[in-house]
């Protein structure tokens, strides 16, 4: 198999003007290696639910899968089980990890969430 990189690009949506999401801005990874794209709350908040998208080529994002906790979440209607969320232990970082990545999972991504935070 060829070596061939991938550009992940991933971008923050965030419905709540109250805290930020960041992500790092590119991501290159090996076809059929394992990339795990992370999405940030500003200090003093928590995540509450996490939720991905994927966008190809100017077209509408896709939804991929919602995750809040192992016995809280949903994939999207034919998004293969290699699409996994998950969050650290502290409920700050939440992430999309793909496994055996392929070419066609070269797109933009991005995370929308819930989360709560003191009252600033």
């Amino acid at each position: 198999m060829a070596w061939a990189p991938l550009l992940l690009t991933l971008l923050t949506y965030c419905s709540l003007s109250q805290f930020t999401l960041t992500q790092p801005p590119l991501v290159s990874v090996s076809i059929g290696n394992t990339v795990k794209l992370s999405c940030t709350v500003d200090s003093g908040y928590t995540f509450g639910s996490v939720t991905w998208y994927q966008q190809k080529d100017g077209n509408s994002p896709r939804y991929l899968l919602m995750y809040n906790k192992d016995s809280d979440k949903h994939q999207g209607s034919g998004v293969p089980s290699r699409f996994a969320g998950s969050k650290d232990t502290s409920n700050t970082i939440g992430y999309l990890t793909i496994t055996s990545v392929q070419a066609e999972d070269e797109a933009d991504y991005y995370c929308a969430a819930y989360a709560s935070g003191a009252a600033q």
